[in-house]
């Protein structure tokens, strides 16, 4: 089995005080891929690198204290694949790919941090000229390559995947557009919104991300915003699925999926 864990840190360093380093070695994942890890290459040098038998792998954004994203894993990767080719968004950090290859097999893990659009109209701006860049990569992707893109999407999908639905209509992460984009991704791209996958119908049990207003959390007012998509190859394999919510190390939680993958 291959375990794959992916956490929104909200700042590697804040998340590191809050105990997720000793989580990560007492789960043991294969590999975790971070998004928002918020440093840069000097912060994490020689303290966040490496995690148990894990070695990281980073996409740092070139503002200070913003986005980055990261991989670590067990198995060292036959090549690292930093950014989109997008410089908009690779300046911010947004995308670190690990690429597996033998002579018979082709495999990526990719995290992922995709931009948000809460803060403004300019930045919603920002996000769909993200998924108009991101779709056509990942179907070139798709026609090379196995893969499991974990990460923060900052989309949730269908009216099951957050609490107040009727009420966010018209809010970032729940907008028309960018739901008929996870939509097209899901059926004419191909891929496979894993989780859905094993739990069509979950509902609260779902949730991976709390607001830090009012009681959002104790309340469990929250919204599925990570995921794993995968190839359908890749997704035939997941056996299990775990989102971890005991202890609180951001505003998002570990997602967590098993997978049978036949080497």
């Amino acid at each position: 089995m291959f375990k794959l864990t992916s956490l929104n840190l909200n700042g590697i360093r804040s998340a590191s005080s809050k105990g997720w380093q000793a989580w990560v070695q007492q789960t043991a994942p294969d590999c975790i891929c971070v998004q928002e890890v918020k440093a840069q290459a000097d912060d994490v040098l020689g303290r966040f690198d490496q995690m148990a038998e894990l070695r990281g792998y980073f996409h740092f954004a070139a503002k200070k204290g913003y986005s980055g994203v990261g991989i670590y894993s067990r198995q060292e990767p036959s090549d690292v694949i930093v950014g989109l080719g997008e410089p908009e968004f690779d300046a911010e950090g947004r995308y670190v790919e690990l690429r597996f290859d033998t002579a018979v097999t082709k495999r990526s893990i990719i995290s992922c941090y995709f931009p948000s659009g809460s803060s403004g109209e300019e930045r919603q701006q920002a996000k769909f000229r993200f998924l108009a860049a991101i779709y056509p990569h990942l179907q070139h992707l798709k026609s090379e390559r196995e893969f499991v893109l974990c990460g923060d999407v900052n989309i949730a999908h269908q009216e099951i995947d957050l609490k107040n639905w009727k009420s966010n209509q018209k809010n970032s992460g729940f907008l028309p557009g960018e739901r008929a984009w996870m939509s097209k991704l899901l059926s004419d791209g191909g891929l496979v919104d894993v989780y859905r996958q094993l739990h069509p119908r979950a509902t609260d049990e779902a949730y991976t991300w709390w607001s830090n207003r009012g009681q959002a959390y104790a309340k469990n007012v929250g919204w599925r915003l990570d995921y794993h998509l995968a190839t359908p190859a890749m997704a035939t394999g997941a056996r299990s699925v775990s989102i971890y919510k005991t202890e609180k190390f951001s505003d998002h939680a570990p997602i967590t999926i098993e997978y049978d993958w036949q080497t």
